[in-house]
């Protein structure tokens, strides 16, 4: 199943099997004005990036597979830690580092709900060392943005 992002239009579509059949790091498959949902697989070992996003609060659904959740105030203090698995989610406030790595035998596959927009909608990065190393991966100009605080990476 192949999501088309249709920018901010009515959609609907099945996210589990979408997110199931996902095989790229990061496929943005939603784009509103105030909010963004993007599909993810997390390859063997591979996690979703240490960040910390200080105005957008975090929504994840592990769709598939095992994952280990690290969340706290500082990239080297996140005393928060839980494992997770098919049907749990991951609540994110803003501003906390967090990072989620898998720690099962086959892909994490993850969707991520977030506001406002992070990506260039439509944007499909194979790849986290893709996704990385992007340099046309913006919000739309029609999307609401948050003031210019910018997101912490590890």
């Amino acid at each position: 199943m192949t999501i088309k992002d249709i920018g901010p239009k009515p959609q609907s579509f099945d996210i589990e099997n979408a997110t199931k059949e996902n095989l790229d790091y990061r496929a943005v498959a939603w784009s509103g004005r105030y909010l963004q949902v993007t599909l993810m697989s997390i390859p063997v070992g591979g996690d979703i990036g240490l960040e910390a996003h200080p105005e957008t609060d975090q929504f994840l659904r592990l769709d598939a597979g095992h994952g280990h959740v690290q969340m706290g105030p500082a990239k080297d203090d996140m005393p928060f830690e839980k494992d997770v698995s098919d049907g749990w989610c991951v609540l994110v406030p803003a501003g906390t580092w967090h990072n989620i790595t898998n720690i099962g035998p086959t892909p994490m596959q993850v969707y991520a709900i977030y506001a406002p927009a992070h990506h260039k909608p439509g944007k499909v990065q194979a790849t986290s060392a893709v996704a990385d190393a992007d340099q046309d991966d913006a919000p739309a100009n029609w999307s609401v943005q948050r003031s210019p605080a910018l997101d912490k990476h590890g």
